[in-house]
């Protein structure tokens, strides 16, 4: 079974502050790289539920399923690599197949054959090494909307927060509640529900 503690901090940018922070680190148009998260929970949100989320993530040719759930101030993350057909099957309605992320899902009492296809949310993503971590630059498209972000990625959570606080402040960005991209996209999905 594949599984890591991820630290990552996370801040919404305006679209001035991405054009900004690219300009500031000589970021590329080609070094945004392209991937898709495909999400998946029960109709009733079971997963949600259990502060979990579910996708499938393709990049490069390849298809990642990955369970997140909350631990304690980071995620867990398990992983599991698919086949193409195997994802084309997913998004068709069939069952997850068996393995680690299945596993654990049964382990929340949750039944597997409930889970099913909810929608997807398209990154151009730019990765650069900064302070010991990852600094990534996300433009993200999801249900019509366009967001930008930044995340932090650290091995250390009390090195990383005070890493990603001082960069926002020399940056002059301010330090905003930003929600999981899985939570902005079913956020939106709502919004898009009720109009």
């Amino acid at each position: 079974m594949s599984q890591e503690i991820e630290i990552e901090f996370k801040n919404l940018l305006t679209h001035d502050e991405f054009l900004r922070l690219i300009h500031e680190f000589a970021i590329n148009e080609d070094d945004f790289k392209k991937q898709t998260n495909y999400y998946f929970d029960s109709e009733d949100f079971k997963l949600k539920s259990h502060k979990s989320a579910l996708r499938v993530r393709m990049k490069n040719d390849t298809y990642t399923l990955t369970l997140k759930q909350q631990f304690e101030e980071h995620i867990l993350e398990t992983h599991q690599t698919l086949s193409k057909d195997i994802f084309a099957g997913l998004l068709e309605g069939k069952t997850l197949p068996e393995g680690a992320v299945s596993d654990v899902i049964k382990n929340l009492d949750i039944n597997v054959s409930q889970i099913t296809y909810l929608g997807e949310l398209t990154t151009f993503r730019a990765e650069l090494p900064y302070k010991d971590g990852l600094l990534v630059l996300d433009e993200n498209h999801y249900l019509g909307k366009i967001d930008y972000e930044i995340e932090y990625e650290s091995a250390d959570y009390k090195i990383g927060l005070k890493n990603f606080e001082e960069l926002l402040a020399d940056k002059q960005i301010p330090n905003r509640v930003t929600n999981s991209k899985i939570a902005r996209f079913f956020s939106e999905s709502n919004r898009n529900t009720k109009r």
